[in-house]
């Protein structure tokens, strides 16, 4: 007995309250219909159908076998579908959502390569910096960064999001001398509006055991964008707390330079925050979106290309 077919026999005749019908969908006699399902009734011992002239009823043990039966078989198709999703070739429109600076630094200029190796995908891109909702906009995959605050999301980390303490080398000739961190709060200090608070935290670079230490900052420049404080800090404003994907070349450049070297900085006390290849919980991810994560994460690789370009630039 084939008994995937027979509990699909089965199960279509009771959805469809009909032998002849089931037979119709099922593209078998009707004679067929009843074997399979005379088989299950034998296999298990028990009726599993009260028949009438007019109607099927379930039996006792019909209704467990069914529900149990029904759950195999869905999981039998979504099995197969998983593995044939494996060969499929990406394809389709992709819709990313993406934070505008990180965007346009590190996923737009992959993008190139990106289409080259799938061709047949077709990329429909938007910069944001508000949290938007996937299953409202319809996007297939969003690049985030921090701490996740959505559980319901399917998250892959593709990058450390580090940040760097900088200034140009202007403002550190005229400002007074930093040899700690405790010294940072004499500053005047760039502050990006979205953190938690005015406070930065520190921590030696060679002990990460050890609790950070609280900064509290002030200063007379504030902004909701990191590209704005970037800006500010190269034209000798204050001091910055930035990300290292945004500052790399800066610091190559000499345009920043770190003014208190051995120390890890953090714009908030928790888990290290990262970067994010996010996407709704599916029982299948499209060869589309795993293939652009998949991409992401072989572009960027571990560490992250810009952290190791930061690190070289500050020694």
């Amino acid at each position: 007995m084939d008994y995937l077919m027979a509990m699909r026999a089965f199960i279509r005749t009771v959805e469809l309250g009909s032998f002849s019908l089931a037979a119709t969908e099922l593209d078998v006699k009707v004679s067929t219909i009843s074997r399979h399902i005379t088989a299950l009734e034998s296999d298990l011992g028990a009726a599993l159908l009260n028949r009438s002239t007019r109607r099927l009823h379930l039996t006792e043990a019909g209704t467990l076998f069914f529900d149990r039966a029904t759950q195999i078989l869905l999981a039998v198709e979504e099995a197969r579908a998983a593995t044939a999703s494996l060969n499929e070739s990406p394809r389709g429109v992709l819709r990313i959502s993406m934070p505008t600076a990180f965007g346009r630094l590190h996923v737009m200029p992959h993008i190139k390569d990106f289409v080259a190796e799938y061709p047949e995908i077709r990329i429909a891109a938007t910069l944001t910096d508000a949290t938007v909702d996937l299953i409202e906009t319809g996007d297939d995959v969003a690049v985030r960064i921090g701490s996740l605050t959505d559980s319901s999301l399917v998250a892959r980390r593709l990058a450390s999001h580090r940040r760097i303490l900088v200034a140009s080398p202007g403002f550190l000739r005229q400002c007074e001398p930093i040899s700690r961190p405790r010294d940072v709060a004499r500053q005047q200090c760039l502050i990006f509006t979205l953190q938690s608070g005015d406070c930065w935290y520190a921590r030696r670079s060679d002990d990460s055991s050890t609790e950070p230490l609280q900064i509290a900052v002030s200063g007379n420049m504030r902004a909701n964008d990191s590209e704005a404080l970037q800006g500010a800090a190269l034209a000798g404003l204050g001091i910055a707390l930035l990300p290292s994907w945004l500052v790399g070349d800066d610091l190559r450049a000499g345009r920043l330079v770190v003014p208190l070297a051995g120390w890890d900085w953090f714009a908030a006390r928790g888990p290290e925050p990262a970067i994010w290849g996010v996407y709704p919980p599916k029982k299948i991810v499209s060869p589309k979106v795993r293939s652009f994560i998949d991409f992401l994460a072989r572009r960027y690789g571990s560490p992250a290309y810009w952290d190791r370009r930061s690190e070289a630039a500050v020694g």
